[in-house]
């Protein structure tokens, strides 16, 4: 027989514990196991008033921040919305049912102000950085760090030619935009100007991958463990190789000076293989550099590369193929001359009449009168480089980069970060830092909080 729901008068009085109806399995109760929120007021407390009126608890906006990030929600606005809805995103922000949500204005208000004074994202994810560490679940022993480009809220139509003198000051008496004033704070004058400049985020850069119309973007570079690829630091730069090499030196400092660990070896591939970060691995950090070596001195086209040459460091020169002398000078000086030009090398030379009538000549400099040969500055880091990549550990770092790759992949296609939706190199750091932050969460919960009875037995 058909029911039918009867009774036109819904009950007065409910009892109901919104505890029990979050599953005991929900993520959010993982997370919430592992996040430590202790120290979040005694961190933001200089930064408030001691008069007027009470404010939105900073934890509460933490915690529903946490959650848009760990579920891809990128609106705060339709954050508001889920987290009012939703009885375990309540539950996890400590909210009953009769407590309102926060309006999503509020975000705003506390990034842009005592967020980003106190740098408090920043200390969360270092707090989960904390949780793993005590957890056992980083190594120490090896790090992996690569970039990901992730586009900017800017329109490529948007933009001005990089080498023109743009006007900053804004229309309508507005004045210049919070991302226009971060760039122009933080604009180096000495620096060739890049070849377009977004109006809405100058300090993005512009990029393409091969066979793809370009867009401004901006780089979020991760350090990781590869014990179990937690998040060790993060940090924002503009889409440029250059930045991203000078980010990955300024992690391992600062994962150094934060926590005390520095990493017996680091792995990433060849953007990371110049010759000066080689050297700053290998000289000054002692860190076994297990990543390819960027060099152009080996041909393609079948004639002799510089690996074929001989270097003697007593008597500063090379010998070709053909048992020739190439040297740097063709006489002694009284005073030693490093003979380096701006980019680092050293250029070796051979003489015209040994190349001229030497039978390897057409496979060695055809259409040169004599072969010369360009040696780093750096060449011995370049070496001890050379010599891990001919090892099985190094055939063994090059699986475990591929961890640093899975995260960027969860990073845009779980958490729906592929496009950021705050400008300006302040607004990068929040999103890159809070996805972090999430991340290393999501691993904990995973990893830590053993699954119930039944889940197990199922």
């Amino acid at each position: 027989m058909m029911g039918e729901k009867s009774g036109a008068q819904g009950q007065l009085f409910y009892q109901f514990n919104l505890d029990e109806v979050v599953p005991v399995e929900h993520m959010l109760r993982k997370i919430d196991a592992v996040l430590d929120l202790s120290e979040v007021r005694a961190q933001l407390a200089p930064f408030y008033s001691h008069t007027g009126r009470p404010s939105i608890d900073p934890e509460l906006m933490i915690r529903m921040l946490l959650i848009g990030y760990c579920y891809g929600i990128r609106s705060e606005r339709r954050l508001c919305e889920e987290v009012s809805l939703n009885l375990a995103y309540r539950w996890f922000c400590r909210l009953g049912l009769e407590d309102a949500v926060p309006d999503h204005s509020a975000f705003s208000r506390a990034r842009h102000g005592r967020f980003r004074d106190a740098d408090i994202l920043r200390r969360v994810f270092e707090s989960t950085v904390e949780t793993c560490m005590a957890k056992g679940l980083v190594g120490g022993e090896g790090f992996a760090t690569d970039a990901s480009i992730i586009r900017a809220d800017a329109n490529r139509q948007n933009h001005v030619d990089g080498g023109d003198d743009h006007d900053w000051t804004g229309g309508g008496g507005s004045g210049p935009s919070r991302a226009v004033r971060e760039y122009l704070t933080g604009l180096d004058r000495e620096a060739a100007p890049p070849k377009e400049i977004s109006l809405s985020d100058p300090a993005s850069r512009l990029t393409a991958a091969v066979g793809r119309p370009a867009f401004f973007g901006w780089s979020t570079n991760y350090l990781i463990d590869v014990k179990h690829a937690v998040i060790m630091d993060v940090a924002a730069t503009p889409a440029l190789r250059s930045a991203e090499v000078e980010a990955t030196k300024r992690m391992i400092d600062r994962v150094e000076r934060r926590f005390g660990v520095k990493p017996e070896r680091l792995i990433g591939d060849t953007a990371y293989g110049t010759a000066e970060m080689l050297a700053w691995m290998v000289d000054e950090k002692q860190i076994a550099p297990h990543v390819p070596v960027w060099d152009r001195g080996e041909r393609e086209d079948g004639s002799f590369g510089r690996s074929d040459f001989t270097y003697d460091a007593e008597a500063n020169a090379y010998t070709c193929p053909g048992g020739k002398s190439l040297k740097q000078f063709n006489r002694n000086y009284v005073r030693p001359r490093s003979g380096a030009d701006k980019d680092g090398f050293r250029k070796y030379r051979a003489r015209s009449a040994d190349c001229g009538v030497c039978a390897f000549k057409q496979r060695c400099c055809p259409g040169q009168p004599h072969r010369k040969v360009l040696r780093s500055i750096h060449e011995d880091a370049r070496d001890v480089a050379r010599g891990v990549n001919a090892t099985p550990d190094f055939q063994q770092s090059r699986r475990e980069r591929k961890k640093v790759e899975m995260l960027f992949a969860h990073l845009k296609r779980i958490l729906k970060l592929d496009r950021l939706r705050l400008r300006g190199p302040s607004g990068a750091h929040d999103e890159f830092t809070l996805a972090a932050a999430a991340q290393n969460l999501r691993k904990l919960a995973k990893l830590l909080v053993p699954p119930s009875p039944a889940m197990a037995a199922a």
